[in-house]
């Protein structure tokens, strides 16, 4: 079987889409304002925000928030608010807020097929480094929820376009076409399903097929789909299903929706995919003595360029080569140690106009990355294992993906 299936897929029905949609609960982690915004608008009216715990509130009464949204996914379920899409595909294409298309398809991807570990053999990795500890609060969430809604974007190297391409002129029905709150652009959505999907099926098996002969030089068990974004989220799939497994035993789990993970695929070739770098703030710390250890143990005459913002002073320091090849890696490394030692609090930022409102902060300092080259990609994680962990970004924080499909998973 491949890694990437059609899925049986559950849509809301009879309801105001543009409120039902919301962007990952991982976004604006810093903005409760964003989410204020968000809840004023929605109101009591069905949405995909009463079904996720956005990650700016995760402080706010956790354990009544994750009861509450348990039993509303069981209220809509009962309520027949969802149409289920049997075995089914959605093609999306969403209008960017910088007015590019990008593509994608949504599907189950197979669990099993997935590690998350820096140095794996599986199908399926992690382009960053997972923090584990970010796992168990996550599973509290999903842990005996009877839905889950997909924010994970899943990359295929697919520099022939030989999966999406023909979806734009084979669709089908059209499921949704909204603006999408917030700024967030205009997405469409088409259902595949029956033959058309039995096509697309037969492309993606061809298409693993071509990556492992591609890559078998460089790996014997080459990657197949990396995670671009929502790693923890998918991490955390993996988790509740490998207690699954060993609650069930092996066989029974593989029969289990809980296997899966309702995914978003796209191709990491396609124009409109922009790798945006996550940028660092940290808070409530001692910045000049931070800059002086920085300067005392990062700076050289020459490297990479590192920008930083603190309050209304900006400057750049150039990094030691010595140091390491990835300016991120280097920088990362650094504020760990310091902050082992020293007070402080780490964020990390998409977009260099947020992380420069959140720098005027007093005792705060913010440094802003560069931008990752998607060139050689799938090669390099082979051949080096997975990026420091929050490296970079597919496109701007109002790019991300809405919810907007859900599947059972219990």
């Amino acid at each position: 079987m491949n890694c990437f299936q059609p899925a049986d897929i559950l849509l809301p029905q009879g309801v105001d889409m543009n409120k039902w949609a919301v962007i990952a609960c991982d976004q604006f982690s810093s903005e409760p304002e964003y989410w204020q915004r968000v809840r004023a608008y929605v109101g009591d009216a069905p949405s995909a925000l009463h079904l996720i715990f956005p990650e700016a509130e995760l402080r706010q009464e956790p354990e009544k928030r994750i009861a509450a949204i348990k039993t509303q996914m069981t209220a809509y379920e009962r309520s027949g608010l969802f149409r289920l899409l049997e075995n089914s595909f959605v093609y999306v294409e969403r209008l960017l807020s910088d007015g590019t298309l990008r593509r994608g398809l949504v599907g189950r991807l197979d669990l099993e097929r997935y590690d998350y570990a820096a140095h794996t053999d599986a199908s399926v990795r992690a382009t960053e480094r997972t923090v584990v500890e970010r796992i168990p609060p996550r599973v509290r969430i999903r842990e005996n929820a009877s839905l889950e809604l997909p924010h994970v974007l899943l990359l295929c190297d697919d520099e022939e376009d030989r999966i999406l391409s023909p979806l734009a002129s084979g669709r089908q029905e059209l499921l949704y076409d909204l603006d999408l709150m917030e700024g967030g652009g205009h997405i469409r959505g088409w259902l595949i399903r029956d033959e058309a999907a039995d096509a697309l099926c037969g492309r993606i098996e061809q298409y693993e097929a071509r990556t492992r002969e591609r890559y078998a030089a460089l790996s014997g068990s080459p990657m197949l789909y990396a995670v671009g974004d929502g790693n923890h989220s998918l991490a955390t799939a993996k988790a509740c299903y490998e207690a699954l497994r060993a609650r069930l035993g092996p066989e029974e789990a593989k029969r289990h929706p809980a296997r899966y993970a309702l995914v978003e695929l796209e191709n990491l070739h396609d124009e409109a995919q922009h790798f945006e770098p996550i940028h660092r703030i940290v808070t409530q710390t001692d910045v000049p003595a931070l800059m002086e250890a920085v300067r005392r143990e990062l700076g050289a005459e020459e490297g990479a360029c590192l920008h930083w913002v603190s309050g209304n002073r900006e400057g750049e320091l150039r990094l030691d080569p010595g140091l390491g090849q990835i300016t991120v890696g280097i920088l990362q490394g650094f504020l760990d140690r310091w902050l082992e030692k020293h007070p402080g609090e780490i964020d990390y930022i998409h977009g260099e106009e947020s992380l420069r409102r959140l720098a005027q902060k007093e005792n705060g300092i913010g440094f802003l990355l560069p931008k990752v080259e998607k060139d050689a990609f799938f090669r390099s994680i082979m051949a080096d294992g997975v990026l420091p962990r929050k490296t970079f970004s597919m496109g701007s924080a109002r790019d991300k993906r809405y919810y907007l499909e859900a599947r059972r998973i219990k």
